[in-house]
C-alpha cells in the first residue's frame, strides 16, 4: 500500500514496486488483490521517492505471534503502523523484528512481509507489546524462507476456525533491538519512535 506524498490519503492504494517506480494497481486493498488471484490492471506510475509506503494490511482481522509452529499469542490489530510511521511508546521500547505471512485466498499464505513487534519491557504483559506493531515495507508473494515451518503454523492457526484475507501470522523474531533489520526479498524495516516515545 502506498500514497503519493502530495496526497493526504487515509487508506492509500495497492501498488507493485518495480525498481525505483511504484505502479498503482486496480484493487481496493492488498486483501482484495490477493483474493483476486494476485493480478490487477495497472494504473499510474510514481517514483518510489515520491510516495509514502503504508502498512500492507491496514487493519488485519487478526495477528498471531508464533513462538513455535503450534504456539501463538494474539496481537492487537488496532495498533498497526506503517513502515514510515513513527510509533509513540508508553514506556522505553525496543524492536523485535520478524517475518510475517499474510493470508490471501482460500486460507492460504498470499505473501510475506517484515513485522516489528514492539516491546516495552517495563510494562506488565500483555500491555508490554499491545501498543504498536509495525508492518512493511512491502509484501513479497514468493519467498524462499526455510527458517520457519510456515505451512505447519498456517494449518495450526486454521484449526477449528477460518483464516481471513489479511490475517497476519508472525514467526519468532530473527533480530532483537537495533534501529533496523533486513531480510532477503523483504527489504529493510526501520524502528521509528516519535519524540514523545520512550
Amino acid at each position: 500500500m502506498f500514497s503519493p506524498r502530495e496526497h493526504a490519503l487515509e487508506r492509500g492504494w495497492p501498488g507493485r514496486i518495480d525498481g525505483d517506480v511504484v505502479v498503482q494497481l486496480a484493487a481496493q486493498t492488498l486483501e482484495s488483490f490477493l483474493t483476486g488471484g494476485g493480478t490487477a490492471r495497472e494504473h499510474a506510475c510514481f517514483r518510489l521517492q515520491d510516495v509514502v509506503l503504508r502498512a500492507p494490511v491496514l487493519r488485519p482481522p487478526s495477528i498471531r505471534f508464533f513462538s513455535t509452529p503450534h504456539e501463538f499469542s494474539f496481537g492487537n490489530p488496532a495498533s498497526v503502523h506503517g513502515p514510515e510511521e513513527a510509533v509513540h511508546a508508553p514506556a522505553p521500547a525496543h524492536a523485535r523484528f520478524s517475518v510475517g505471512a499474510v493470508i490471501g485466498d482460500a486460507q492460504r499464505i498470499g505473501g510475506y512481509t517484515l513485522v516489528n513487534d514492539w516491546c516495552a519491557p517495563s510494562l506488565p504483559p500483555p500491555k508490554d507489546r499491545d501498543f504498536a506493531t509495525t508492518i512493511g515495507p512491502w509484501v513479497e508473494t514468493e519467498l524462499d524462507d526455510a527458517s520457519f515451518a510456515w505451512e505447519e503454523a498456517r494449518a495450526f492457526a486454521a484449526l477449528h476456525t477460518a483464516l481471513r484475507p489479511g490475517d497476519v501470522l508472525v514467526a519468532p523474531p530473527f533480530a532483537l533491538g537495533g534501529a533496523e533489520a533486513s531480510f532477503e526479498g523483504l527489504g529493510t524495516l526501520r524502528a521509528l519512535l516519535s519524540s514523545e516515545g520512550g
